[in-house]
C-alpha cells in the first residue's frame, strides 16, 4: 500500500501553530494508511525533508493544505518539484485558496485533486479509490479535470464533530514536539491553536468561508473541546488558547458550558464571534466567559455604513448602531473588541469611494472614543469569488480578474492581495490606498496594539505622543517618522502576524 505525505506550508507569521487541517486528515487515515507529516513552519527548507523521505520509495500521495498569501510560496514551487522529480505520485491539494480558485489549481498542470471543503471523508475515500483502481466520481467534495472539464461533486453535509476521530497529536509529536507549536504569545507562554467548529452560518459576500461551507456551520461539542484542552495542557504544559474557528460563538450554549468547564483551569483565551451574535448572550454568559479567562474576541465590525454592511450581506442585524453601543458594552466586562474594517469597497465613482474611506476612519475614530481598549484591525477590500453577489458582479464589471496561471499568485502583488493590503481593484486610486495605509500608521501609533509584547511602555508613551498632533488633527499624510519608528520597534501587525 502506498504511503501518504501531509504537507502543511509556511505560514504569514512564521509562527509555528498546531496545524490542525493537516491533523483532521491525518486522523482520517490513521490506522488505515501509514503517512508522515512535514511542517514548513519547523523546516528551514522543508523540499529537503520531504524530498528525503520520497526517495525512499512506497509513497504514492501527496497532500497539501493552502490558505491564500504565504503559504502558495511553499505550496507551488514544491508541487512543481514532485511532478517534475516523481511523476507517479497524485497530488491533492485542500484549504480555502484550493476550493475558491480551483480552476487555476488545476490547470497548473500538477494538482490532480482539490478537497473542496472538509476532507475527512472524502480523502480517505479517494485513497480508497485511486488504491484499489475504482471510480472516484461518487465522492463527494471533490474537484478534478475530466478532459478539459473541471468537475465539482456534490458536496457533503458538514460532519459532526464529535463522530470524527480524534485528532492525533502523539503522532504529530513524533515529527515534531508540540512543545514547539505552543508559543509566547498575548495570550500566554505556551499557547494552543486550536479549531473547534467547521464554517459559519452567514454569508458575507466578503469571506472566503462563504463558497465552502454556504452558511452552514457544526461545533464540536464543549465537553470534547475541553477534553482536548486539557490534555495539551498537562501534557505539553499549555497555558492559553486561540481559537481559530471562522465563528467559535454561534452557540451562546456551547460557549457557555466551555466557559464553565475551562475556568477552574485558569487559562487565556481568545476566539472570532459576530457582533450581533454575541450582543443577544445575557449579561450573566459574558461576565462567566471573562471569569473563565476570555480575555478578548476578534469581531469583523466591517464598516460603519449600513447601506454598504447590506451590500457586503452580513446577515443577521448587525448596524453601525450595534457596533459602537456593543464596544461600549463588552467592555464593560473587561472582554478586549477587536474589530475588523474594510476599506476601499466597490464605489460607482472615486469621489464616492474616497468619501466612503472618510466616512470609515471618523467612524474607527468614533470607536476609539466611546471604547479606547478596542483594537482595530483595517484590511483593503479584496474580492471573493462568491457567485450571486452584487459587491462581486461590480468588481467584475470595474475590469479585475484573478491570475489565470497559478505560479502568478506568488508574485509580491499578489500575495500582498491574500493579505488584505495591496488590492489590486481598479476603482481605487493610489491617493486612496496612501490614505488607508496612512491613516492605519497613524492609529498604530496613537493606539499600538496591546497584543505585541514586545513592545514597552516606554516606547508606548513615545510613539503615542509623536502621533498625538497627527491623530487628533487629522494629518496622516507621509507620517514618515511613525513608519521609521515602527520599523526601527518591529511593531506588530496582528492581521499579519498574529498574536
Amino acid at each position: 500500500m502506498n504511503r501518504v505525505l501531509l504537507f502543511n506550508p509556511r505560514s504569514a507569521n512564521y509562527k509555528p501553530r498546531i496545524p490542525n487541517s493537516i491533523l483532521s486528515i491525518a486522523s482520517s487515515i490513521e490506522g488505515r494508511y501509514d503517512y508522515v507529516i512535514v511542517d514548513g513552519n519547523l523546516e528551514t527548507d522543508p523540499w529537503i525533508t520531504i524530498e528525503r523521505y520520497l526517495s525512499e520509495g512506497n509513497f504514492g500521495y501527496f497532500g497539501c493544505t493552502c490558505m491564500p498569501g504565504p503559504q502558495l510560496k511553499q505550496a507551488i514551487p514544491i508541487s512543481k518539484k514532485i511532478r517534475d522529480l516523481y511523476p507517479g505520485i497524485t497530488i491533492t491539494w485542500g484549504g480555502y485558496f484550493a476550493s475558491n480558485q480551483s480552476k487555476v489549481v488545476l490547470e497548473s498542470g500538477y494538482v490532480d485533486f482539490v478537497i473542496n471543503g472538509p476532507g475527512e471523508k472524502s480523502f480517505p475515500a479517494l485513497l480508497d479509490a485511486l488504491e484499489n483502481d475504482r471510480p472516484y466520481e461518487l465522492i463527494h467534495n471533490l474537484i478534478y479535470r475530466a478532459g478539459e472539464r473541471i468537475i465539482k461533486t456534490p458536496k457533503d453535509e458538514l460532519y459532526d464533530p464529535d463522530t470524527l476521530p480524534s485528532l492525533p497529536y502523539e503522532k504529530l509529536n513524533t515529527f515534531y514536539p508540540i512543545q514547539r507549536y505552543l508559543g509566547k504569545t498575548y495570550l500566554g507562554t505556551r499557547t494552543i491553536a486550536y479549531h473547534s467548529s467547521m464554517g459559519c452560518p452567514f454569508k458575507c459576500s466578503f469571506c472566503a468561508v462563504v463558497p465552502i461551507y454556504n452558511a452552514r456551520w457544526r461545533g464540536k461539542s464543549a465537553p470534547l473541546i475541553y477534553n482536548d484542552i486539557k490534555y495539551l495542557k498537562e501534557n505539553f504544559g499549555g497555558n492559553a488558547i486561540e481559537f481559530h474557528d471562522n465563528n467559535f460563538f454561534v452557540s451562546e450554549k456551547r460557549t457557555v458550558e466551555f466557559s464553565r468547564l475551562i475556568k477552574p483551569e485558569k487559562m487565556t483565551w481568545w476566539g472570532e464571534g459576530r457582533i450581533d451574535t454575541i450582543d443577544k448572550y445575557s449579561d450573566e454568559s459574558l461576565a462567566l466567559m471573562r471569569e473563565s479567562g476570555c480575555k478578548m474576541i476578534f469581531f469583523g465590525a466591517e464598516t460603519g455604513n449600513d447601506e454598504i454592511l447590506k451590500k457586503m450581506d452580513k446577515g443577521g442585524t448587525q448596524t453601525a448602531a450595534e457596533i459602537r453601543s456593543f464596544a461600549e458594552r463588552i467592555g464593560r466586562f473587561d472582554i478586549i473588541p477587536e474589530y475588523s474594517f474594510v476599506l476601499g469597497t466597490p464605489a460607482d465613482t472615486p469621489e464616492q469611494a474616497m468619501k466612503q474611506i472618510e466616512q470609515d476612519i471618523a467612524f474607527i475614530k468614533e470607536i476609539k472614543q466611546i471604547n479606547p481598549r478596542t483594537e482595530i484591525i483595517i484590511y483593503v477590500y479584496s474580492p471573493v469569488p462568491t457567485e450571486g453577489s452584487d459587491m462581486y458582479n461590480k468588481v467584475l464589471g470595474s475590469g479585475f480578474h484573478f491570475p489565470e496561471k497559478l505560479e502568478d499568485w506568488i508574485s509580491p502583488q499578489w500575495e500582498s492581495f491574500d493579505l488584505r493590503k495591496n488590492p489590486l481593484t481598479p476603482w481605487l486610486t493610489p491617493e486612496m490606498i496612501n490614505k488607508i495605509k496612512d491613516f492605519e500608521t497613524v492609529l498604530n501609533g496613537y493606539y499600538p496594539t496591546a497584543s505585541d509584547i514586545r513592545m514597552s511602555g516606554l516606547k508606548r508613551r513615545v510613539i503615542k505622543n509623536i502621533a498625538a498632533l497627527r491623530y487628533k488633527a487629522g494629518l496622516y499624510k507621509m507620517p514618515y517618522e511613525l513608519k521609521a519608528l515602527q520599523v526601527l520597534w518591529k511593531y506588530r501587525q496582528p492581521e499579519i502576524e498574529g498574536f
